[in-house]
């Protein structure tokens, strides 16, 4: 594989190189979220009303894999993340906080993150498809339009620099070593989840397992591509806020596809993937709001859902997974902050009739 991506930048640059990344990253994410169901806002609710199911179990093997595959990759001298946007520039506990908070909220409203929205769009579903085009547009007001000055403000109550103090195993001082030492504990609690909630559920193991692998993969994908480049190249993995807002300016104002990138190629294969996989799994069916207070929490929660993934500089997937994965500060903070915030909403929901 290193060898074809060495090849491939040499003959034809590393832009085509990173799109072919973004390509078969989103396409396997796509096709195995489908598949296996794949969604945070469950498995919060699970944990939530405190018990296990197999949506947890989904998620807890995904995320576990993704952290392990990626510590191996550090370990192994394979993977530099310090040269990431998650530590090699700096960052706003204020933004992870207060954005993980708001994405946290809307999860629950829209039911379902970033991705989640993709792939049930993939699968028919308007409702996700018209609050993914909000989130979209959401997302572009708060990186350069409307939203951009209470986004900057937000950002700047605590800003933290860039380097060591990003990175909890630094923090910690764990080290490579540790962050591995993590991800083997993680994968040995999912695998025992998974073992409970998942018999004789071959297929969604696999398909869990292959989404954790997709963001291991784009992070060492990048890394390849870095490499073997003369031109910098940003290390990064799947994320879905600002590619949602990319394509929604492509559309708006640019004429022809242009350069994709990594970012830019996820986006379309991940819907491709999750329209094949339900087609072939005679899944794929039209669903539309049922309601019009149901459209107005879509709207709402999508509205959330973007202002607070730009604040927090990633969604569940972007920040919570990717950033996760290796141990950046700011991701883990939002990562426990969209839970907070979705523990919140679920407890008015239960109170107030008129947000369920």
């Amino acid at each position: 594989m290193n060898s074809f991506v060495t090849q491939w930048v040499d003959a034809h640059g590393a832009a085509s190189a990173l799109m072919i990344g973004g390509l078969l990253m989103g396409f396997v994410f796509g096709w195995a979220a489908q598949q296996s169901r794949f969604c945070a806002r469950a498995s919060i609710i699970d944990a939530y009303e405190r018990r296990l199911t197999d949506r947890s179990a989904v998620w807890l093997l995904a995320f576990a894999v993704a952290v392990l595959s990626v510590q191996v990759a550090v370990a192994g001298g394979w993977l530099n993340p310090s040269k990431s946007r998650f530590i090699d520039q700096p960052g706003s506990m204020s933004g992870a906080l207060f954005g993980g908070l708001l994405f946290g909220f809307g999860m629950i409203l829209t039911r379902g993150c970033a991705g989640r929205l993709i792939v049930l769009t993939g699968s028919g579903n308007l409702r996700a498809a018209i609050s993914g085009l909000v989130f979209a547009v959401t997302v572009q007001a708060a990186i350069s339009g409307w939203l951009m000055p209470m986004r900057s403000a937000i950002s700047g109550w605590w800003r933290i620099d860039a380097g060591p103090s990003r990175d909890l195993l630094a923090i910690s001082h764990l080290g490579p070593w540790g962050g591995l030492a993590l991800g083997v504990l993680f994968t040995l609690l999912a695998v025992w989840v998974a073992a409970a909630k998942l018999k004789h559920q071959t297929n969604t193991v696999v398909m869990s397992v292959l989404v954790g692998l997709t963001v291991g993969g784009g992070w060492l994908w990048t890394q390849m591509v870095a490499s073997h480049s003369f031109d910098p190249v940003s290390l990064q993995s799947l994320t879905f806020a600002s590619p949602s807002a990319d394509w929604l300016m492509r559309v708006l104002s640019k004429p022809g596809l242009g350069d994709l990138g990594f970012e830019a190629a996820l986006l379309p294969a991940t819907l491709l993937g999750a329209f094949l996989s339900a087609l072939l799994r005679r899944e794929f069916k039209f669903e539309s709001f049922k309601s019009e207070n149901k459209m107005g929490h879509y709207m709402l929660g999508a509205v959330l859902m973007g202002f607070g993934a730009v604040l927090a500089g990633g969604c569940t997937v972007g920040a919570a997974m990717s950033g996760g994965s290796i141990f950046a500060l700011t991701a883990w903070v939002t990562l426990v902050s969209i839970f907070v915030g979705s523990c919140v909403i679920l407890k008015l929901q239960r109170r107030f009739e008129f947000l369920v």
